[in-house]
């Protein structure tokens, strides 16, 4: 096995399990997250239109984390900084 084939077998192995790991936190916290604010909007349907929002903002936070997992298996994969220590041609 050369450095190059180490690399990229390294990289889609650590990219694979990057996305999965950093995928299963936020869907977890989604989860939680709209369970409680349908429970409230069921106990106090008034404020239906302020929890919404507020919701609607906290997912995008927690979805974040998701969308930083992404981009760096995204950069492990066709950009990584490591090709050009073991040799390999980026590309």
């Amino acid at each position: 096995m050369t450095d190059a084939t180490l690399v990229a077998t390294a990289s889609i192995l650590i990219a694979g399990l990057t996305m999965a790991i950093g995928s299963l936190g936020p869907a977890l916290g989604q989860a939680r997250a709209l369970s409680q604010a349908l429970a409230s909007i069921a106990q106090q349907p008034d404020e239906t239109n302020a929890l919404t929002r507020t919701l609607f903002v906290g997912l995008a936070m927690v979805e974040s984390t998701a969308i930083y997992c992404f981009v760096i298996a995204l950069i492990l994969i066709f950009a990584n900084p490591f090709w050009t220590a073991s040799g390999g041609a980026a590309g």
